[in-house]
């Protein structure tokens, strides 16, 4: 297939353009950077110079294409409509990417969240999000495009693609760094599914061959506490497992509402369907194990 990808050059996009070249597929690359090229034409992506905000070239990709890929910005619902216009009536698939933040809470590290959800968990939530999963979902009922929706816990692991990180660790990490011990928010009771990146690549892989239209997909594989987190970091550090709290509000005066909301919060998830449907079967390293080895005194 000759796929048109958002998000090319982040983490996720480049790891997920890895797995699906390596499966034989070409793929054209959204870059906001001609800096990019080079990079991108090594990993064997053909560069497409623009942004989520030029609609017409949106539309010119995706109708050249098989397939769209949207790993870029989850929240850009202009994006999304294009690509659903563009792919009308056709039948191909639009992968977008959404997060389990979704069903994230505002527990500032305080307590553990009881409930888990499924894909079928109704939520009942008025995030701009949400309701651009389910603008892709009902592509399939109402535009005639195979509308899926993969949504990711927290992502861990090296980048399959090109050099970038994901979101949440490396600010655990960091900050650990810098106070010599590891760090979490509140009591870090708070929880987070996780799912490691060449098992998340994977998915994309086979819901691009056979995940019907209107799929929903969490992605984990295991959870974790921040408080654990933070002990797996300094283990691995060398601080000999030390932890101590880090608190909310000099997170948040530091790196804004992402601490609140990304390190703080509760955000588990299971992912049902994907294993049951598609036969999808994550066998990465456990974050414990990776944590263990790439941080080690580095």
């Amino acid at each position: 297939m000759h796929i048109f990808m958002t998000g090319v050059t982040g983490y996720i996009g480049s790891s997920v353009a890895k797995v699906l070249l390596e499966a034989g597929h070409s793929i054209y690359g959204l870059t906001r950077k001609e800096e990019s090229f080079n990079a991108l034409k090594q990993l064997g992506v053909e560069p497409v110079l623009g942004s989520l905000e030029d609609e017409s070239l949106l539309i010119k990709y995706a109708r050249m294409s098989d397939a769209v890929v949207h790993t870029a910005d989850a929240g850009h619902r202009s994006s999304v409509e294009a690509f659903v216009r563009a792919l009308r009536g056709t039948d191909k698939a639009l992968i977008h990417t959404s997060g389990s933040g979704i069903v994230g809470d505002d527990a500032r590290g305080e307590y553990e969240a009881e409930h888990i959800y499924q894909e079928t968990t109704t939520l009942n939530r008025d995030l701009e999000h949400i309701r651009i999963n389910e603008q892709v979902r009902k592509a399939g009922e109402e535009e005639g495009v195979r509308g899926i929706v993969i949504v990711p816990s927290m992502v861990y692991g090296t980048s399959l693609g090109l050099p970038a990180e994901s979101v949440q660790l490396p600010v655990i990490v960091r900050k650990s760094k810098e106070k010599s011990t590891g760090v979490y928010i509140g009591q870090g009771l708070n929880r987070w599914s996780n799912v490691h990146i060449d098992d998340l690549a994977r998915l994309y892989l086979l819901a691009l061959e056979k995940a019907p239209a209107g799929s929903y997909l969490f992605a984990e594989n295991g959870e974790e506490s921040f408080k654990d987190l933070a002990r797996y970091v300094s283990e691995a550090l060398g601080y000999e497992g030390r932890t101590a709290s880090w608190p909310l509000d000099e997170a948040v005066a530091e790196f804004g509402p992402i601490a609140q909301y990304t390190l703080a919060s509760n955000s588990r998830v299971r992912s049902v369907v994907a294993r049951e449907t598609l036969g999808w079967r994550p066998a990465g390293e456990s974050i414990q194990s990776w944590i263990s080895h790439i941080y080690r005194r580095s």
